[in-house]
């Protein structure tokens, strides 16, 4: 009855994976989500016939969500900003376009 329900789940987070990938377009945000109800698969798994293989994959499943989600906390290196953005305080006033200057037509 257990495995059963751990498959259910398994297949559950690949769809709401997917799912969250084609809505969001965040795949960040899909992974995480996949990795937490692959968590809560390995946690329903425990709940049957207790063996150390499948303690053994809980672990590896929980340390490898700890270390994709540290990763996945971070902007990717390629939308960093070279530079901080400019604030309101630093235009001093300055306006976006000077006037150019006119000169006197036949003077």
């Amino acid at each position: 009855m257990i495995d059963a329900l751990v498959e259910a789940v398994t297949a559950a987070a690949l769809v709401a994976g997917v799912v969250t990938a084609l809505c969001t377009g965040d795949v960040r945000v899909a992974v995480r989500v996949l990795l937490d109800l692959l968590t809560a698969a390995g946690l329903l798994r425990l709940a049957g016939e207790p063996a150390w293989g499948r303690l053994a994959a809980v672990a590896a499943i929980v340390a490898l969500r700890q270390l994709l989600a540290a990763a996945l906390s971070h902007p990717p290196p390629w939308s960093r900003r070279q530079s901080p953005p400019r604030c309101g305080d630093d235009e001093h006033g300055l306006p976006w376009a000077v006037p150019a200057k006119q000169s006197k037509a036949g003077g």
